[in-house]
């Protein structure tokens, strides 16, 4: 007779599969939670412990844990092996469908302990995961239950599993074995405050497929973090159709920046980078605002609110062709105004700050970096000119600062009254980032500048000079800063240093 060895903790379809195999004749073997669930459900099934011979103990840490299962599911099907657990009484196990214990769900709650996340480390699940996949041409392991109506298919149409199925689902049983042992490892390096541990495994969860990367020529996926915590990869899309690798990058771009104002604001992204970014008393004004910094930029692009869109919003917000809005939250009438634009996407998603990792890959390894949460303290800036800004100068260029923290290097931002006039992005020279910045000089009149990393050479405050700016803040540092304090001080034009660079590459 075969048997099935059925232990999960996610018990969506299990019933079901265990049905369907007892139908095909299996013997079906199952422990605690999920033998009661089959049990109640008609199910002939028998406890683990009636196969050992031996009880769960150890409040139940060790159950499956003995020769008598481990050796039906480790030997192969030749006359040696076959005969070796024969002459110790194991009987061969064929399929095995577990899934283990939920520790990210554990962890993620907010007052749970050290002691409750050890209990949730499943020991005898990834044991018998890992078993199994090793034996794969001879025992099919299931780790998810989308996996249980393929396979109970195959077996109904041909009385068995292909190996071209099998060996998916060892691949998939490792690979879920592996992400479990990652999110372990780094729950408990933050615990030690270990930011970069000898060896970092970044697990991550399938969310679809895209249809391409950056490119239509390049493959792409997108995967939510197994850390716990919300994140883009949680967010509720309520209109639009699937997003695009390059949808998602410049999603992000933008809910990073909407999420660093507590005054109400939006940000408009081109390509990762603002072109518009506002804030004011209402959500309209600052979309109104923001889409007007640059409307030629705005085209096509993403929208970022920090507050719950309202019907005036997003009557104005729909009215331009843009790809996608991201907000905290909409109020029905909103929302339907922008689910009748068919291919408007529409997210939702609590604003919520986590100090996430970044990583980037490179050839053969990748880097990993904390996200950069410094923001401008105003009790340790150090004004260097004669003239101190005022306090709707020092207002904008707090503003200013903010959004240079979110713009490609070399980062140059012009701002007035909490909305920016002019974006340099990603220039090879800073002084080359502040012309374009500066370009609409009669709006740069009595603006502000922030850059994100020093002067090396005066040219910058001669540019912002000629436009018309008043104050400017820059982390400081260059050898030459006196040269920039003198050429401010000549023009009349205040200016801060922060002591904190903000490049992003």
């Amino acid at each position: 007779m075969k048997r099935a060895l059925i232990s999960v903790s996610n018990k969506d379809g299990v019933v079901e599969f265990a049905r369907g195999l007892e139908q095909l004749g299996y013997d079906i073997i199952s422990t605690g939670g999920t033998f009661k669930a089959l049990q109640d459900a008609g199910i002939k099934v028998r406890q683990v412990a009636d196969v050992t011979g031996f009880p769960e103990i150890l409040d139940g840490r060790v159950k499956t844990l003995h020769p008598k299962i481990h050796g039906g599911i480790l030997a192969r099907r030749i006359p040696e092996h076959l005969q070796q657990i024969a002459d110790n009484a194991i009987e061969p196990i064929d399929i095995v469908a577990v899934n283990l214990y939920p520790f990210r769900e554990t962890i993620a709650k907010p007052d749970v302990d050290l002691a409750e996340a050890i209990e949730n480390i499943d020991i005898g699940g990834p044991t018998m995961v890992r078993s199994a996949a090793k034996n794969y041409q001879d025992v099919v392991i299931i780790v998810k239950p989308e996996f249980y109506a393929p396979v109970l298919q195959e077996l109904q149409t041909s009385g068995g599993v292909s190996e071209a199925t099998r060996f998916q689902l060892a691949r998939e049983a490792f690979s879920h074995t592996a992400a479990y042992d990652a999110m372990i490892s780094s729950y408990l390096a933050r615990l030690q405050g270990v930011p970069f541990p000898d060896n970092m495994v970044v697990a991550g969860e399938k969310v679809y497929e895209l249809r391409y990367g950056e490119n239509p020529h390049q493959k792409a996926a997108f995967y939510r973090s197994l850390d716990p915590g919300l994140g883009l990869a949680d967010a509720r899309q309520l209109n639009g159709k699937e997003l695009s690798y390059n949808n998602i990058v410049d999603i992000q771009a933008g809910w990073s920046l909407v999420k660093e104002f507590d005054q109400t604001a939006c940000v408009i992204i081109k390509h990762t980078n603002p072109c518009g970014t506002a804030v004011a008393s209402t959500l309209a004004e600052a979309f109104e605002k923001a889409f007007a910094a640059d409307t030629v930029s705005a085209y096509g692009g993403i929208i970022a609110f920090n507050r719950t869109v309202d019907l005036t919003t997003a009557q104005k917000a729909a009215e331009p062709f843009m790809e996608c809005i991201i907000a905290p939250g909409y109020e029905p009438e909103a929302l339907a105004v922008l689910q009748a634009k068919k291919n408007l996407r529409v997210l939702e998603l609590p604003i919520v700050t986590a100090a996430e990792m970044q990583v980037k890959s490179v050839e053969g390894g990748f880097v990993v970096q904390e996200s950069d949460r410094g923001q401008l303290d105003l009790n340790n800036i150090k004004v260097v000119t004669k003239k101190a800004p005022t306090p709707e100068e020092l207002q904008d260029l707090v503003f200013a600062m903010k959004v240079a923290k979110h713009v490609k290097s070399n980062a140059i931002v012009i701002a007035k009254a909490g909305v920016t006039i002019g974006v340099g992005a990603g220039q090879m020279n800073r002084v080359g980032s502040a012309a374009i910045a500066l370009q609409d000089r009669e709006a740069c009149r009595g603006a502000v500048m922030a850059s994100d990393a020093f002067f090396p050479f005066k040219d910058t405050v001669e540019l912002a000079a000629e436009a018309g700016i008043t104050a400017i803040v820059q982390p400081g540092g260059s050898i030459r800063d006196p040269l920039s304090i003198e050429e401010c001080d000549r023009h009349g034009i205040s200016m801060i240093f922060t002591g904190m660079r903000h490049f992003k590459h």
